[in-house]
């Protein structure tokens, strides 16, 4: 049977039927290519991989689906509308006539992202587990100056901040917060929200250049979809705990600067009130009472309202919402770790001086139970108060010092934190260089990491402080376990020792005969159901013997394994040899410092 070939240019096979290239997309779609990189960056849709590129490799290739998948957008036609409206307003200018082209602008059709959140993201834990560069862009761009030639709007930069805020102190006030660090990056900061874990970073509090290598136009149409997605997570977290959204801020602190304060207390007690209200009837005079305040409270409510349309406020500070969830969540809600965190800093009060990072600090230390102030007005209580038990100080020069309490420089809060104790404040004392900043993010549990000196310190007092029984070097877990030990300590008795003993040693046994039998099947040796044994092999005694049955012991687990399980095993030692050589180096270095220091000294 003759084979039909199909004649050129009829009829697509295979890749050439399911991918096309990037021009083959601008030509379908009938749009720009800026254009078509916001739709892609707006609706998810990534560059595909096939594999034969058909069209060489230089080319970026899409998926046919994808692109039918944009072709069928709304925000395509507004986009063409968006375009046509400023030809329009092109025109008008042209002809010099203003008050057209202004009314124009005012008319410019805007695209909403609103649909698209909600097909990205059809669960709110979606939207959770996707919060990571959203923050991180959101902080970001809070950070910016404002620049007409990068198109970096003065309102983008307010709009960024108040998110920002607004996710702090829900962190902060419901003590989600689990670990941070500060680099040279800037601040990484990880919470735990409704099961998901977010690790964002936020920018150092300097002067912020932005360098012409750097794309703003991407990072803006990334911008234009995690606002409206950081306002709707806002929203349904604030409603989550029974409170208003978006809340209503005092021009009075703000004017002042009182950044984790500024939340009126009369957004406190409504939100109570509310939630009183809610939860079952009151008495007749309660109510009474509840209508008068609420009667008394509704005209400066309105003049904030008004105060904020008038743009008469500030930019928000993070601190803009400290009281805004304060004793709304329940006990019960809780879990063991937010209860644990949450009386970290209890009963302890910090004040913070000028020349520290004072936005950090106030969203790290209420997020873990304590309370602080600051030097300025509008601060709930001044250096002076004798109360106060740390002040947070980055320089040696003090005008006033109060013997009632410590100065520590702030690396002791993050480093508290990270290890979830109170640490001692020995080394962190003004003057002092402090202690290696160690990243929580790093597992030094890990067979054959490199443990740093200042981690072993931390873990000898984690251990004291939760009264644990830790085991001497090369010796583990295991041993503590052992019924002897244990009757030892008085943990249980001698006839629950001994019984556990015994089925220790016999299960012992059995998994040593298991071996036995295993290793013999292996190296061909024949025995029968009474126990003679016929044995095929010379009998080696010494390391050779021993070095052989650790062959025989690798080469019989390869022997049972898959093939996709034999690789998986070799990139595991792979892996781990290349863990243990940089544990080693690391090591090596640290040994030549030491030897160093001590040629020193």
């Amino acid at each position: 049977m003759v084979k039909h070939y199909r004649p050129p240019g009829k009829k697509k096979e295979g890749n050439a039927a399911k991918f096309v290239i990037r021009s083959q997309a601008l030509k379908q779609l009938q749009i720009s290519l800026p254009l078509f990189r916001k739709l892609c960056i707006l609706k998810g849709v990534t560059p595909r991989e096939p594999k034969k590129k058909f069209k060489g490799t230089h080319q970026t290739y899409y998926h046919v689906k994808d692109v039918a998948f944009l072709h069928h957008e709304p925000l395509v036609e507004i986009h063409r509308a968006i375009r046509v409206h400023e030809r329009k307003i092109k025109k008008a200018e042209a002809k010099k006539n203003h008050e057209r082209a202004n009314r124009l602008r005012e008319k410019t059709p805007k695209p909403k992202i609103d649909r698209i959140i909600r097909q990205r993201y059809p669960r709110f834990v979606d939207a959770l587990g996707e919060l990571d560069d959203c923050l991180t862009m959101v902080h970001l761009f809070a950070a910016l100056p404002a620049s007409e030639s990068k198109k970096i709007e003065v309102e983008c930069v307010h709009k960024c901040r108040r998110l920002a805020h607004e996710w702090q102190a829900f962190i902060s006030r419901t003590h989600k917060l689990r670990k941070t660090f500060v680099s040279v990056k800037g601040i990484y900061y990880q919470a735990e929200v409704e099961g998901q874990t977010i690790t964002w970073l936020t920018p150092h509090s300097l002067q912020q250049v932005v360098s012409d290598d750097v794309d703003i136009t991407t990072m803006l149409n990334f911008l234009q979809l995690y606002e409206p997605l950081l306002s709707f997570v806002n929203f349904r977290l604030y409603h989550s705990i029974n409170l208003k959204y978006p809340p209503i801020l005092d021009p009075r602190l703000e004017a002042l600067a009182a950044d984790l304060y500024a939340l009126t207390r009369y957004v406190s007690s409504n939100t109570r009130a509310s939630i009183v209200n809610s939860e079952a009837s009151q008495a007749e005079s309660d109510q009474v009472e509840t209508k008068q305040e609420v009667a008394e409270t509704g005209n400066e409510t309105a003049e904030l309202r008004l105060a904020q349309l008038q743009h008469q406020l500030p930019s928000n500070e993070p601190g803009a919402l400290m009281h805004l969830v304060e004793e709304v969540t329940g006990e019960d809600e809780e879990d063991q770790d937010t209860k644990e965190f949450k009386k970290l800093f209890k009963n302890m009060k910090f004040f913070l001086s000028r020349e520290v990072p004072r936005e950090s600090l106030l969203f790290v230390i209420p997020a873990f139970g304590g309370i602080v102030s600051w030097e300025g007005e509008g601060a709930p209580f001044g250096e002076s108060d004798q109360s106060i038990s740390h002040q947070i100080v980055d320089r040696e020069t003090q005008g006033h010092r109060f013997l009632s309490r410590d100065y520590v420089q702030p690396q002791w809060v993050y480093d508290c934190i990270n290890a979830r104790i109170i640490l001692p404040t020995e080394n962190y004392l003004v003057g002092r260089i402090p202690p290696p900043h160690l990243s929580p993010f790093i597992n030094y549990d890990e067979e054959g990491a490199y443990i740093p000196d200042y981690a072993k310190t931390i873990k000898h007092l984690q251990v004291a402080a939760r009264k644990e029984v830790l085991p001497l070097p090369g010796v583990g877990k295991e041993d503590l376990e052992d019924p002897q030990n244990l009757l030892v300590e008085g943990i249980i008795g001698r006839a629950e020792a001994n019984d556990a003993a015994q089925r220790k040693q016999k299960m012992m046994i059995l998994e040593q005969q298991y071996h036995d039998d295993l290793k013999k099947e292996l190296k061909g040796v024949t025995y029968n159901s009474a126990g003679s044994q016929e044995t095929s092999g010379a009998v080696q005694t010494g390391e050779s013997a021993t070095n052989v049955e650790e062959n025989v012991d690798d080469d019989m687990g390869k022997l049972l394994m898959s093939r996709k399980k034999r690789k998986l095993l070799e990139a595991m030692r792979i892996s781990n040899k290349r863990k243990q050589a940089q544990a080693d180096l690391i090591k090596q270095r640290k040994k030549k410092i030491d030897e160093a220091q001590s040629q020193r000294s």
